[in-house]
């Protein structure tokens, strides 16, 4: 074998996933067909799990530093359409971050009507606070990581075929042949890997002709900012200077790769705006359309696919690379295990039956901003009423949880309330955070109380699980958490006085999660 693992496409989730197999000791190979990072304008905001992910990995500086030139870009914008002047209201709104925590179907989330102590908020720590992230900035951060790691990646390479056979993926490229043990597709929405293996791809069609673009203009003065709906679409402006968005309900573009030109931007944005604005320049542009598909399964043999290449929806709410990123969090350490023989092939299994669901839900998500954003009357009705509820402080926190994407949780055994979701960033005392303790990629059991017997369970797992005990004075009905590598609860039990803690839980969680002990 030349690699363990050949991940096709060398984005922020191919990235992700190559980081999180070569923390669990797999060889990787990346194959990206640009040269460079793609400075076409994406996702300029990431959600909370995205931004607990790289913080757990040790990442939370560098994306705190990409936040403040995002927030710098704003006041930017802000203090321009304030005429150049500084302490305007957009001064006191940037100094206060941007006011809003995101939008549904255009109709702007307020901050300060969201109840961030609901339970589905949970408690991400210091990543909380840390959104406003392009995804080239997300790409550069993991390229860096990449490089740091070890793993190799190949730019400039296209994959051009595969051959599969009972423990061997032969991967046909632009620069030869590689023999690996898995073959795992990143490449994106048109993905080669998912075509080629016959992944199965079912969903729906596109209505809507979207075109994003960072331009030049004059007269936009009479642009609103932020999200407003017309009675011939939706457009946005800002929150940076000269970022425009169009939202046009006339059917998908004839030719989703020609050229976006200075001409047709501004034609659909006087369309939609009814503002005689003149585009001057354009210094990136893309168009996307509401079409929203997901593949079946994600894993077929020694193929998987993770990413827009397992799902495609609209821009929205911006959840698809927060999305993917979730995907590789989740297949990294398990396939890595699998690998270095540290459990069973079928822990890939639960790849699909624990993604597959949260990529339903976001395709939903999308679809349902689509519905209120029509502009025929009915739609317009609908979203009347959901402006309504997004004016309230319950209608605001439930929109928000979902946003921002903390409400994920898996199904697994076990009764306890942190069992299958994200685990808090618990304050350690004199340990730091429990993030502090994962940047290394491995399975944290996290004793509260000093518990011997459990310790002792878990040290036939020395290899694959850490060990750690600590208290935590903010949380005394805590006794014990079993952390998987993604940051998910396996496991967790509460302390009581009568009791001491049970370890027929956890001995199930250890095994079913993590193999064998040694010596077994």
């Amino acid at each position: 074998m030349d690699y363990d693992v050949v991940v096709a496409g060398g984005g922020p989730v191919g990235l992700m996933l190559a980081c999180e197999l070569r923390l669990g000791g797999a060889r990787v190979a990346v194959l990206e067909r640009l040269a460079e990072v793609d400075p076409t304008i994406k996702g300029g905001a990431i959600t909370t799990p995205s931004a607990e992910a790289l913080y757990r990995r040790g990442m939370l500086p560098a994306l705190a530093e990409a936040q403040r030139l995002s927030m710098d870009r704003f006041r930017s914008f802000m203090r321009e359409r304030n005429g150049g002047k500084g302490g305007g209201d957009g001064d006191r709104v940037a100094g206060q971050g941007l006011g809003f925590v995101g939008h549904f179907a255009g109709i702007m989330l307020r901050a300060d009507l969201v109840d961030r102590t609901a339970p589905d908020f949970g408690d991400a720590g210091p990543a909380a606070e840390t959104s406003l992230v392009t995804q080239q900035d997300i790409e550069r951060l993991l390229g860096g990581r990449a490089a740091e790691l070890g793993v190799e990646v190949r730019r400039g390479v296209e994959l051009t075929g595969f051959d599969v056979d009972e423990g061997t993926v032969v991967v046909r490229t632009s620069g030869g042949p590689i023999r690996a043990g898995w073959l795992v597709g990143c490449d994106g929405g048109r993905s080669t890997v998912r075509k080629l293996a016959g992944f199965e791809f079912p969903g729906t069609e596109p209505e809507i002709t979207c075109h994003q673009a960072v331009v030049e203009m004059t007269g936009a003065e009479d642009l609103k900012v932020g999200w407003s709906a017309t009675d011939t679409g939706v457009y946005a402006h800002g929150p940076m200077p000269g970022r425009i968005v169009t939202v046009e309900f006339d059917g998908p573009p004839a030719d989703r790769d020609a050229p976006v030109t200075t001409e047709d931007l501004q034609a659909r944005l006087r369309h939609v705006s009814g503002v005689d604005v003149r585009i001057t320049a354009v210094r990136t542009a893309t168009r996307f359309t509401d079409h929203a598909r997901q593949v079946t399964e994600y894993r077929k043999g020694r193929v998987l696919l993770a990413g827009d290449a397992a799902h495609v929806h609209s821009a929205f709410g911006s959840q698809g690379l927060s999305l993917g990123i979730g995907d590789a969090m989740n297949l990294g350490w398990k396939l890595a295990a699998v690998i270095a023989g540290r459990a069973p092939e079928g822990l890939l299994d639960t790849y699909t039956s624990e993604r597959h669901p949260v990529g339903a839900w976001v395709l939903d998500w999308t679809r349902s901003q689509v519905a209120a954003m029509r502009p025929d009357p009915q739609s317009r009705a609908l979203r009347e009423v959901v402006g309504d509820l997004a004016g309230t402080v319950a209608g605001t926190t439930y929109l928000a949880a979902r946003l921002n994407g903390a409400a994920v949780r898996y199904e697994m055994p076990g009764g306890h309330p942190l069992t299958g979701r994200s685990t808090p960033d618990l304050e350690l005392t004199g340990n730091g955070r429990l993030a502090d303790h994962l940047h290394a990629g491995r399975a944290l059991l996290l004793d509260l109380t000093d518990d011997p017997e459990l310790r002792a369970l878990a040290a036939g797992y020395a290899d694959r699980v850490d060990i750690l005990t600590a208290s935590c004075p903010s949380r005394p009905d805590l006794a014990a958490v079993l952390v998987r590598p993604d940051g998910f609860t396996a496991w967790a039990a509460d302390s009581t006085a009568q009791a001491p803690t049970s370890t027929a839980g956890p001995a199930e969680a250890l095994e079913e999660w993590f193999g064998v002990p040694e010596g077994s």
